[in-house]
């Protein structure tokens, strides 16, 4: 394991330990004498100082940290000092005094700020949508829809349903809407198409008498480029 913990989880509780963490820098600020930067990943943000007689070469190092690099530090947890504690943070009673630093990966300038309240064009974010990604409400989105689904999983598992998965490439299905065709490359001039939902393999299924079963499917129309995602359910 790179790092011992994440950016997200220490507290006053693990003061004096020796700590190392990984993550992206999301802010630096040179006050003279010191550095601060907040480094982040997933789980939050951390307050790293680096001091000169205290950091050594991690100092030296630190002044040329940007936006977005990828580091690895080690150092020390301490309290912070009274009337600087953020309490916006989980983290926020806590820094960590650096010891060592190691830049795993620079970074340019990147287009537009990491931060929630930034304006971004549409154009811009799925241009750079690994780095949209990175937003908290961008991400929280995948997240909600991770704990969504374990939540549909956990409640039909414990009711006795299997999950079934349905082929993705079938052959054309006249329903009305514009298929999505994908071309056979051994077979040319012949195509697949993408199923527009899956009542023929959910009917399948129930002939062959699974009596309860789930799909969280994907069904695809050619409808202003959308593809919805749908859940059959089968029960006796």
């Amino acid at each position: 394991m790179l790092r011992t913990h994440t950016c997200g989880e220490l507290s006053g509780a693990d003061s004096a330990k020796e700590v190392i963490l990984c993550g992206w820098v999301a802010r630096r600020r040179d006050h003279g004498k010191l550095i601060f930067i907040d480094i982040r990943d997933r789980t939050g943000f951390t307050q790293i100082v680096f001091i000169p007689k205290e950091s050594g070469e991690a100092y030296k190092l630190a002044q040329d940290l940007r936006n977005e690099f990828v580091i690895k530090l080690k150092g020390v947890v301490n309290k912070r000092p009274a009337g600087t504690v953020n309490e916006k943070l989980a983290t926020g009673e806590i820094e960590v005094l650096a010891k060592e630093l190691e830049i795993l990966n620079p970074s340019l300038n990147p287009p537009f700020e990491i931060e929630e309240e930034a304006e971004i064009t549409e154009e811009m974010r799925l241009k750079y949508r690994y780095l949209d990604l990175r937003r908290k409400r961008v991400f929280n989105n995948l997240v909600l829809r991770s704990d969504l689904y374990k939540l549909i999983r956990n409640y039909l598992g414990n009711n006795n349903f299997i999950e079934c998965e349905t082929p993705i490439l079938t052959k054309s299905t006249p329903e009305g809407a514009r298929d999505y065709l994908v071309p056979s490359r051994l077979n040319i001039g012949q195509f697949f198409a993408l199923p527009q939902s899956p009542q023929l393999f959910k009917q399948i299924l129930m002939v062959a008498g699974i009596e309860r079963y789930y799909q969280i499917a994907k069904c695809f129309r050619d409808e202003d480029l959308l593809c919805k995602a749908w859940i059959f359910l089968w029960a006796i």
